[in-house]
Parts: C-alpha cells; sequence; structure tokens
C-alpha cells in the first residue's frame, strides 16, 4: 500500500493507493490555506481508518518536492522522512515535482488530440508571478529539474505561449488574470480551474508508476525544488 501526500500549495491532498491490485482506495483534497502542518496527519489517519487500512499495512511513500510555498513543500516531505524511519519496514519513497503531478492527467488526453501538442502546467507563486513547465505527452514518467521550469507575471506566461505552432492545454488551480491574458490564444485551451487541481490519487498513481519503472528514491536525500528568481 501507498500512501501520497501533497502540501506544495493552499490545496492540500492525501490519498491511499493498493499497488498490488493497481488501485485507487480513497483520497482526501482540501483548501487547507496555511495549515497543512494541523491538517496532514490527522487527514491521513482518517483516510486509513475509512478504507480500513492502518499504518502497519504501509509499504511505500510520495510526496510532491516542489515547486510551491516554502513551507508547504517541506511539510510533506517532512512528513515523508519522518514516516520512512518510523515505519516497521523501510517503505519505498517517491518524490516527485509539483507540476509534473498538474500535468499527469492530461498528458493522454492532449496527445489523443494531436501527437504535437503540449500540456503547460502552472502553479501561482505568490506577488501575481507564476511557475510553469512545458510537457509532451509522451513526458509521463519525466520529472522536470529547476532549469526546467519558466517563472513570470501573466503578461510573461501568455507571450511565451503566444506562438500557434501547436495546441496547448493550459493546467493548474483557478487563477482568472492568466486565463485573461491568454484569452486571445485561441491555440490554447485552458482547462478549468477544478479539474486542474492536483490530487493525491494523481499523485499516488504517478508514484506508483515510477515504482514500477525502478525509480525509487532515497529518502535521506530527498530536497525540496525551489526556484531561483531571475
Amino acid at each position: 500500500m501507498l500512501l501520497a501526500f501533497d502540501t506544495a500549495t493552499a490545496t492540500a491532498s492525501v490519498a491511499v493507493y493498493d499497488l498490488a491490485n493497481d488501485t485507487l482506495l480513497g483520497e482526501t483534497t482540501w483548501l487547507a490555506r496555511r495549515r497543512q502542518t494541523q491538517d496532514l496527519l490527522a487527514a491521513a489517519h482518517a483516510l486509513l481508518d475509512q478504507v480500513g487500512r492502518t499504518p502497519a499495512q504501509i509499504g511505500a511513500l510520495a510526496a510532491t518536492t516542489g515547486p510551491g510555498s516554502f513551507t508547504g513543500v517541506r511539510i510533506a516531505l517532512s512528513t515523508l522522512k519522518g514516516m520512512a524511519l518510523g515505519l516497521p519496514q523501510p517503505p519505498r519513497v517517491v518524490g516527485l515535482p509539483t507540476l509534473a503531478v498538474t500535468a499527469a492527467p492530461w498528458l493522454a488526453v492532449a496527445g489523443s488530440v494531436s501527437p504535437h501538442a503540449a500540456v503547460c502546467a502552472y502553479l501561482q507563486a505568490g506577488r501575481g508571478r507564476y511557475n510553469w513547465v512545458v510537457f509532451a505527452p509522451a513526458d509521463g514518467l519525466r520529472r522536470p529539474a529547476s532549469t526546467d521550469h519558466h517563472a513570470g507575471n501573466a503578461a510573461d506566461f501568455a507571450a511565451a505561449l503566444s506562438a500557434p505552432d501547436r495546441p496547448v492545454w493550459l493546467v493548474g488551480e483557478p487563477a482568472a488574470e492568466l486565463c485573461d491574458a491568454v484569452a486571445s490564444h485561441d491555440h490554447v485551451t485552458v482547462v478549468d480551474g477544478v479539474a486542474g487541481l492536483r490530487r493525491g490519487g494523481v499523485l499516488a498513481r504517478l508514484a506508483a508508476q515510477h515504482l514500477a519503472a525502478g525509480h525509487a528514491d532515497d529518502p535521506a536525500a530527498l530536497q525540496p525544488l525551489y526556484l531561483q528568481e531571475p
């Protein structure tokens, strides 16, 4: 069984995944704001109870590594590291960039429209700024490095998407300012903000795929993915 945590932004999520049967057992997603520390373990315990599982059955852990809020990213990673040390058997561990999780559900959808389509996953970085990464449909197991991420305001972001060389699916948490900035880009499809939310079940499923591919991480070596401002 795998337990997955995402606290990178104000929207937090937890999921429980049955690795043996490749099945999502349950997930909880909520607007935590700045209460991730208080809410996370309580939400995880409640979800385990709901799906009839116990901490002793956890054999794998996953968390988003960033980018995101400075404290939010560290909460999920610290919880993962602490649980990895405290579980009866050392679990397999996977850390995944936040925007890889955001993009994951939409890669096949974009690819079905065009093999040349792109999924641009973004998050709000505060003070009117955004971080984003562009994914191809075949990038299902890609873990973008810090150098693959872009940063800028809504105008910068819209300018980066202005060339109509391929269809683009824009995916992320609700951002009215960004939607307005790309409204004239006919080649850009803006995914509804609710549908674009990261969810623990997607993180868990993606982590299971990485484990199946042999991509487990050393929990002691996992570090937050913070981006340097230009």
